[in-house]
């Protein structure tokens, strides 16, 4: 019986696969990371054929687990790292040029043009987002704008252009399909919000044609079928696509208006459900599309903010500063004080994201006084990682005018209790983590269950999400404003 979903998470240095059956257990996943490439700083790029051989490579292995046959899959579903732009020939399939990837800066003075021209007003009312170089509007214009031979392949109808998704499907169905889904085409800066397609206001300030963008679909529903796919039989819906970040939230089962998910990452991303309305922010976070199942089915909208570093301020303590040999030794070492003891670390080591948006800013790390010791500056950094975190959160409640319902962490960083215990106590929420901590393939597979009929809802899935265990808040309101306070008069240092 064909009831296993094959779900491809696509992330930003590596592909998983994995195989969930209709239990909503994971039976077995494979990770296969690939090369970066930074050719100039402040840009990252991907070879797009590098992305989806590890893909291919991540099928052929996770099926060599012998959980089930490729018969037995009754679905594909995907997710992937979002905002990152390609191009490919549509008739071989063949990148036209390296992937920008959402990290990439290298349009940050194009849209700071924008931003003078007065555009951002219309881009944040239609497409909901900030004139930044994080989304894939300004990518794929500048690959249109600095790819050799490009005239002649338009002129032609020979260009394809797409976020990760995209790819993955044309390469997925053989080039039969060419689409999108809502989630992914709402990162693009080029979708209106209200209608889920693309605007021609939108297109025209970015110069991006039309013609070479997929159709925009619902994130649950048979978008596509497997064709020539080595290991895979033909004919396999491709069933359930989404953005990582609104994966992580569907998978996390936050189906209702104020459910909200954290996934700590390299960066961390927080999103919160806000139902069918489509919340413009007054506090500089984004508005995004979450998901909409089944063709016709209404879109369901959510809040977003995210910190460019997180996960990565761990990864620079071990690698940069070589204070742990580990990224799961900085728990040990924070647990050697009892405080952060004065020491105060902002991690703008990319810039800052939401709510502050202050690509220039750099990190700082402070109160150093001659008592400071190694442990001092572990704590300093799991408390930053915590505190930015709030400052989103504390945002999106502002905005949606209501307190927010407990607080859904996953992402590797959440395995670390000491973390999850300070998040709690300076959001001043409760924390809940769940069983399956592998929330974007959980997501993927869900939406591509549902598309296909192997789950008959969303009541279905909140029977399979369990809870693993739960951070309740720790520390007083008083020790709580101190607390933050003292962190945001080192992060105002770092926008002067």
């Amino acid at each position: 019986m064909a009831d296993f979903v094959l779900a491809i998470d696509q992330g930003t240095t590596g592909s998983t696969v994995a195989l969930m059956d209709g239990r909503g257990r994971i039976r077995a996943s494979v990770n296969v990371e690939f090369p970066q490439h930074f050719p100039q700083p402040g840009w990252v790029e991907h070879a797009p054929s590098d992305i989806w051989q590890s893909v291919h490579k991540g099928i052929r292995a996770v099926l060599r687990k012998r959980v089930c046959k490729p018969t037995d899959i009754a679905a594909i579903g995907i997710t992937n790292q979002r905002e990152t732009a390609l191009l490919w020939d549509r008739d071989t399939g063949d990148a036209l040029n390296n992937a920008i990837v959402w990290q990439c800066r290298r349009t940050t003075e194009f849209c700071e043009r924008l931003k003078s021209q007065g555009h951002e007003k219309m881009v944040r009312r239609k497409a909901g987002l900030v004139l930044d170089p994080y989304f894939s509007a300004s990518k794929f214009r500048w690959l249109l704008n600095n790819t050799r031979g490009i005239g002649r392949k338009l002129r032609a109808g020979k260009v394809a252009a797409g976020t990760v998704d995209s790819y993955l499907i044309w390469q997925l169905s053989g080039g039969d399909t060419h689409v999108t889904d809502v989630s992914n085409a709402s990162r693009t800066s080029l979708m209106d919000l209200k209608r889920c397609d693309w605007d021609s206001e939108l297109l025209d300030l970015f110069e991006v044609p039309k013609d070479i963008l997929p159709r925009v679909v619902p994130s649950s529903a048979v978008l596509a079928h497997t064709r020539a796919v080595q290991g895979l039989p033909d004919g396999i819906p491709i069933a359930g696509v989404a953005g990582d970040q609104q994966a992580a939230l569907f998978g996390q089962a936050c189906f209702t208006a104020g459910d909200a998910k954290c996934t700590f990452g390299t960066g961390s991303f927080i999103l919160m459900n806000t139902g069918s309305e489509q919340l413009l922010s007054r506090s500089g976070l984004l508005t995004t599309l979450a998901w909409q199942l089944g063709e016709g089915g209404k879109p369901v909208y959510a809040l977003e903010g995210g910190a460019f570093v997180c996960g990565a301020a761990v990864q620079w303590l071990r690698d940069q500063m070589q204070m742990i040999r580990k990224a799961a030794d900085v728990e040990a070492l924070a647990r050697e004080v009892d405080d952060h003891g004065g020491v105060e670390f902002v991690p703008a080591l990319t810039g800052l994201g939401a709510p502050h948006w202050a690509p220039d800013a750099r990190g700082m790390l402070g109160g150093l006084t001659r008592g400071t010791q190694r442990g001092h500056i572990a704590r300093a950094t799991l408390d930053a990682m915590a505190l930015q975190n709030a400052d989103i959160l504390l945002a999106m409640e502002r905005d949606l005018g209501k307190r927010m319902k407990p607080l859904r962490v996953d992402g590797g960083a959440a395995a670390n209790n000491l973390l999850m215990q300070i998040q709690a106590d300076v959001l001043g929420r409760k924390l809940i983590r769940p069983q399956v901590i592998e929330t974007t393939v959980a997501g993927a597979c869900y939406l591509a269950g549902l598309g296909v009929g192997l789950w008959n809802g969303v009541g279905d899935i909140r029977k399979i999400w369990q809870e693993d265990q739960a951070f309740r808040v720790g520390m007083t309101p008083h020790r709580r404003r101190q607390r933050f306070a003292s962190w945001q008069k080192a992060l105002e240092r770092t926008l002067l």
